[in-house]
């Protein structure tokens, strides 16, 4: 009998071909994402102490984990667990206030540019209309603003058209300064006000859970429901 010598096709070259760093572990891939611009820090929030400070949640605790404007803002989820930024809600936390500070998104107080040791001072000023015409005549041709500037300069001396209304805040009855952390000063009748930087001032508070939270939720009403029934038929 003729042994009849049958050989292998060959197999195509990429079956050895060794996989990629980034094919093989695509759980590290987010290592190597690169960190968004850091924003510059602003007259209200001038440092990292006062960004965990007053985003609140008792991040304040960390502060000195956190020391510099670069770090919090370039370190990632997983450096901050390192730290010891914890539980993994108060990380998401704060990574979500840095996001929306990157935008341009700020609490009360954020936009304010005339600040002087965490005191920010604040009035009521009658501004022209953007466009006055016949129709706006006499006083409907001014409406009343708030702005932040200094205490001591007089109306008088301010460019009313290159100020900005402060956000958040607004003007009840004749001149009266109404919003969150707002401090009227003694004799203005309420048209001069201090915002002050305070621990927790932005905070966004969590909801309150209902029967252990969406997690537990169906098991805590099961077990509630069982102990109804134990009970009724004792």
């Amino acid at each position: 009998m003729k042994l009849i010598n049958i050989r292998p096709r060959s197999l195509p070259v990429s079956i050895f071909v060794t996989p990629s760093k980034s094919q093989s572990a695509p759980h590290n891939l987010h290592r190597h994402i690169s960190t968004s611009q850091i924003p510059p820090p602003t007259p209200f929030v001038p440092d990292s102490k006062t960004f965990l400070s007053v985003i609140g949640r008792n991040l304040s605790q960390h502060a000195a984990k956190i020391p510099t404007w670069e770090s919090l803002f370039s370190l990632t989820s997983v450096q901050l667990r390192k730290l010891g930024v914890e539980p993994a809600r108060t990380r998401r936390y704060l990574l979500w206030w840095r996001e929306r500070f990157r935008k341009g998104l700020y609490g009360i107080g954020g936009d304010l540019k005339d600040v002087k040791d965490s005191v920010a001072h604040v009035r009521v000023v009658d501004m022209p209309r953007e466009r006055s015409t016949e129709a706006y005549a006499g006083p409907d041709a001014m409406r009343k603003v708030i702005v932040n500037v200094p205490p001591d300069v007089p109306v008088s001396e301010l460019r009313l058209r290159e100020l900005k209304p402060v956000s958040g805040l607004k003007v009840l009855g004749a001149r009266t300064i109404a919003g969150p952390f707002v401090e009227a000063m003694k004799g203005t009748s309420g048209s001069v006000a201090t915002i002050k930087v305070q621990e927790g001032m932005w905070e966004q508070r969590r909801g309150q859970k209902i029967d252990g939270g969406e997690r537990r939720k169906v098991q805590v009403r099961r077990k509630r429901k069982l102990e109804e029934i134990r009970k009724a038929r004792a």
